[in-house]
């Protein structure tokens, strides 16, 4: 396994120490602070501290720790402190005809005894009528929120 050395400035130092000290940011971004400050092996710190001693003192695993050194090596301070952009790529469940199904079917009269039409039954409709293969009453609730639509009028 890479071993990555982390070196900081003076600058970085205190503005990591700030991170942990004042302001409010993220749990994430102060636990990556508290991680930096105690790997550095720069000019500036008092004492060197191993992984195994972070490690313990945070409760944190030492995975944990050799991914913020990498990238704080690799790509620097402010992507070692931050969440990491997600490469995943999601499909959109339902699209603009099959919402507008949706809604219309929201906007006709509910089944013989129900008073309203209830997300978990607006999913099964379309799901009887072939709109959709599955649908859940989460992605039901979404689109209609998002409509404006309320049942209560």
């Amino acid at each position: 396994m890479i071993k990555y050395k982390v070196t900081l400035t003076e600058e970085e130092r205190e503005s990591l120490m700030a991170n942990t000290r004042k302001g409010s940011h993220t749990a994430k971004k102060v636990i990556h602070s508290i991680i930096l400050l105690n790997v550095d092996q720069g000019p500036f710190v008092e004492s060197i501290q191993t992984n195994e001693e972070v490690c313990k003192v945070l409760k944190i695993g030492m995975r944990t720790i050799d991914r913020v050194k990498q990238r704080f090596v690799m790509e620097g301070i402010d992507a070692a402190l931050g969440i990491a952009p997600t490469s995943r790529v999601y499909r959109k469940k339902i699209d603009g005809e099959t919402e507008a199904r949706l809604i219309s079917i929201a906007c006709s009269e509910p089944p013989k005894g129900f008073g309203k039409w209830s997300l978990r039954l607006l999913a099964d409709r379309m799901v009887e009528l072939d709109y959709v293969e599955e649908i859940s009453h989460e992605t039901v609730r979404k689109v209609l929120k998002k409509t404006n639509l309320s049942h209560g009028e």
